[in-house]
């Protein structure tokens, strides 16, 4: 079993961090959030874990009831947003091309084999290379900083300009950059990594456009080595029925890249291992609502889960009132 930590904000605004490890949830002793813990594991250079395990249990509490009552939070943050990056990586698990190629031929009319196709058999030839080696660079794209992240429950909106609101359930790696500019990886969390399809589809080019858009995590940080296989669900529920809903499977036996060949290629970049700063990085998927012609509305809610996950992430879809950008001339 894993353990798994929550960030809990109570009515007061007062903060603390949740284990658990199976039926089991507790306070931790003097911990307010998962980062600062993962400040003291580096500093002490022990594990989560192992930090987790040395403060002790507090209070027990239950998490899916804190989760009901809305004081379950992201399970990472900063004080300052500007220091969290949000990216990702796409075409990373096998048959995550298929939609994308049928997007992009039919928006191209073309014989030739797509871009798309071709970065993904690439990845499948080089993505998992030996230990040590360094495999074939994945897709990349960036999301944002921290202030583009929301919690569990809370609405995904999407701009004014926005054409789709889309998900894509997926796995997100949660790293700090040591004081040397190390990356730690703490651990995984659900995400829903939300991305503009109908953009995307206009044109692979605006790809950039569209993933310029919110994202969220579901509650629980697992700690420990990743699990090689996840299977879980995505769902659409519209007016309280569920209105689609598919299989998904993730972790790297599913997928055409491993997660170090990942990570190696985001954290290669130098600005990418400044100190202090944290980085949710989502490693893709090949379930998506848009490939099987749903379109997405205000109100829906999209639910993704997953063991060894035990609670879900959930969010509403919105959509953001329009804005006047004037740009003055100084």
């Amino acid at each position: 079993m894993y353990l798994r930590l929550l960030q809990h904000r109570a009515a007061d605004g007062t903060r603390s961090v949740i284990a658990a490890h199976g039926d089991e949830a507790w306070l931790v002793p003097g911990a307010t959030t998962i980062r600062a813990l993962a400040e003291q594991a580096i500093g002490a250079g022990s594990t989560l874990t192992q930090v987790v395990d040395d403060a002790g249990r507090g209070e027990a509490i239950d998490p899916a009831a804190e989760l009901a009552a809305g004081r379950i939070i992201a399970p990472i943050d900063h004080a300052d947003p500007a220091h969290v990056q949000l990216t990702g990586t796409g075409l990373t698990h096998l048959g995550s091309a298929e939609g994308r190629d049928k997007m992009h031929r039919e928006a191209a009319a073309a014989e030739k084999q797509t871009d798309s196709m071709r970065m993904f058999l690439e990845g499948l030839e080089g993505g998992k290379p030996a230990a040590g080696a360094v495999g074939q660079q994945p897709e990349w794209f960036y999301k944002g900083d921290g202030s583009q992240l929301v919690g569990p429950g809370a609405a995904l909106t999407m701009p004014h300009f926005a054409q789709d609101g889309g998900e894509e359930p997926e796995l997100a790696g949660i790293y700090l950059i040591g004081p040397d500019g190390t990356p730690h990886r703490l651990g995984l969390c659900l995400g829903n990594e939300f991305s503009d399809h109908v953009t995307e589809r206009h044109n692979y080019l605006w790809l950039a456009h569209s993933k310029l858009r919110q994202a969220s995590l579901g509650p629980e940080l697992l700690l420990g080595p990743p699990p090689s296989h996840i299977e879980g669900m995505s769902r659409i529920h519209r007016d309280g029925a569920v209105l689609w809903e598919k299989p998904f499977l993730s972790g790297e036996a599913n997928m055409s890249h491993s997660l170090a060949n990942l990570e190696h290629h985001h954290f290669k970049y130098d600005l990418f291992r400044r100190p202090g700063d944290v980085h949710v990085h989502f490693f893709g998927t090949a379930t998506l609502s848009f490939s099987d012609a749903v379109k997405t509305q205000e109100g829906d809610e999209f639910e993704i889960e997953a063991a060894p996950f035990t609670l879900p992430l959930r969010n509403p879809l919105r959509r953001a009132a329009a804005a006047n950008v004037t740009v003055r001339e100084l």
